[in-house]
This record gives C-alpha cells, structure tokens and sequence, in this order.
C-alpha cells in the first residue's frame, strides 16, 4: 500500500477502526473528541467532502496519513506497514469524494473449534488443545468467497481471524481482554479492577503461546489487536499495579513498549526471554522444533501437559525468568 492508495481510505472508516464514534456529525463533516489527549468537548473536525481532519486545539491537520503519524508517533513506511495490515473495507480515488461502502463480508456461524485444518495450523504454530478454551472457529463470506478461520474475540464483539492463508478481521476493532485469574471465560463479564497482574501482547498468537507455556500465572492478559489502539491500550492498563510486557522485537514493538514504560514505569519487560526471535510465538515454534530434533523416532501430535516443563527445565535463564513473572 502506497500513501496514495491509504489516503483514499475514508478517514471516518480508520477512525471507526481506532474505536472513535463522532460526537456530532452531519453530511459534510464530523466532530470527535481529540484522538491524541483527553478533552470534554470535540475539538477533531472531519471534513468528509475532502477526506482531511484539522485538531483546532493544536491547530494542525492533513489527511490520513498525517493523522496515522501522529497517532502512532513513527514514520510514513510504519504508517505503511499498519495499514496494509488492517481489513479497511473500500479503496477510493483520491478525485472521488469520499463516502462510506457498505461491508462485503458476512459472519454466517461461530463455533467452538471443530475444523481439523485450522486445528493443524495451531499445532504448526506450536499450540494444543490447551488454548482451546480462549478462541472460536468463524466461518464467513467475504463477497462470494466461503471461509472459515480461528477467532479470537476482542471486547466490542469483532474478531481477530486466522488461518494458513488469511490475516485479518471482521466487525469492529478493539482491544481483548481475558482472565486467567477463574474460570470465566466471556470477556464481556471481566471485571479488571478485582484482577492486579496483567500480560500484554500485540497480537493473540503471542498470547496463546503465553498461555500455552505458563504454568501458573495468575491475572490478565490484555491483547492490544494492533499498535493503532497503544492509546486505548494504556487506558485499560490503568486498572493494574503489576504490568508485564510481551511485546515484539521490532521498531513498532519497542516504540510501544516505550510508550507504555513511559506511562508506567514500573512496568517489566519480558522481551529478553525470546530476544533472538521476533515474538513469543516465533520463539515457540523454535523450541518445539529444536526439542524434535533433539528426541529420536517420531514425535506424537499431542502436548502432554509436562511438555512445556521441561522446555523450561532445560533451559536454566528461561525457567528463572518464567518463575519470577509468572508466580504472584
């Protein structure tokens, strides 16, 4: 995606992404309150004839990928590699005035997971039936086209989908949270401030590989869906006194991780456990290749629940680390 192609994206359509509803609206323009700082009353004027925003508290503006640098504080090529990452649902030209497209996917059932394709993509991923209980198969359309994937719900209803061959999303765009402190499981019932210990991540096969390894940690996982909500993200940490990081090793990982640090400094970073891999699940996937390796004859598809022990018991820096942030 070239700036060009993410400009024509109606900025009322990114903005709904983000999680931001306007204030007031009407045919030309649209009033929210600042993206950027909390405020009472709109000061985020779109103007939808033109595609462009103007913040008249601080007296700037520009179009979309204006906004999405300041929002994400980071360059035009990062800006670049979030959008291309995003499900926006219509691409315009730039001279076309801009107006929201109606969504040409359809949820049509969500399941428990049944799929014996999407449960061989998880063991490739290096997870089993232990994480069962934190996802959903969807099967969808997407204009005539019938799929189905893994999906992981986040707190407005939308879902996170995975699958071989497809990375994206469906209805709105927001934060997960979990709780690993009960039984509970619906999302929409957690109660935060009962909950002190948190583990955050980027993405949910990051946090399914936490949840996957862990042995006995007690708390929240907060899974962010994308670094656009960094800022609706802090807002949720604010209800913990114990925040643990597992954020990617790359320039927008670390960028949000500082953002976060920043926010609150007694926040730990776990990064160094999987310092030579890009993310927890990536470091995952190496273990479990690593250790079938290591074993001769052949290696059962199952994860015996001693499995991950004794990963962990031969590597004497892991299980150290994993003990000091997983036991509360």
């Amino acid at each position: 995606m070239n700036c060009k192609q993410f400009n024509s994206i109606s900025l009322e359509e990114v903005l709904l992404s983000l999680g931001y509803l306007p204030t007031k609206q009407n045919e030309k323009e649209a009033w929210y309150l600042n993206p950027f700082a909390t405020e009472s009353q709109a000061s985020f004027k779109l103007d939808k004839r033109f595609n462009a925003w103007y913040l008249h508290s601080e007296g700037v503006g520009g179009n979309n990928t204006d906004f999405m640098k300041k929002y994400l504080n980071t360059s035009v090529n990062e800006v670049l590699d979030w959008a291309q990452k995003q499900n926006f649902s219509s691409f315009h030209q730039q001279e076309q005035h801009f107006k929201k497209s109606e969504p040409n996917y359809r949820i049509t059932e969500i399941l428990n997971l049944e799929n014996p394709n999407l449960k061989k993509y998880l063991r490739e991923r290096g997870l089993s039936p232990k994480i069962y209980d934190y996802i959903k198969e969807v099967r969808f359309t997407v204009g005539e086209k019938k799929l189905y994937a893994i999906g992981f719900e986040n707190l407005s209803g939308g879902f996170e989908l995975r699958n071989s061959f497809y990375k994206g999303s469906l209805l709105k765009k927001d934060v997960s949270i979990l709780n690993l402190d009960s039984n509970i499981r619906d999302i929409s019932n957690f109660q935060a401030e009962k909950i002190k210990a948190v583990a955050v991540f980027e993405g949910f096969m990051d946090a399914l590989s936490f949840i996957e390894m862990q042995r006995s940690f007690v708390g929240g996982i907060l899974v962010m869906n994308s670094i656009a909500l960094l800022t609706k993200s802090i807002n949720h940490l604010k209800n913990y006194s114990d925040i643990n990081l597992f954020l990617d090793n790359d320039n927008a990982g670390i960028k949000c991780k500082s953002q976060i640090i920043k926010s609150f400094p007694e926040a730990k970073d776990h990064s160094e456990i999987y310092s030579n891999y890009k993310d927890l699940n990536e470091f995952l996937i190496h273990r479990i290749k690593n250790d079938k390796a290591i074993k001769s004859g052949k290696q059962s598809e199952k994860f015996p629940e001693p499995y991950k022990l004794e990963v962990i018991k031969q590597e004497p820096e892991i299980r150290n680390s994993y003990s000091f942030k997983m036991k509360r």
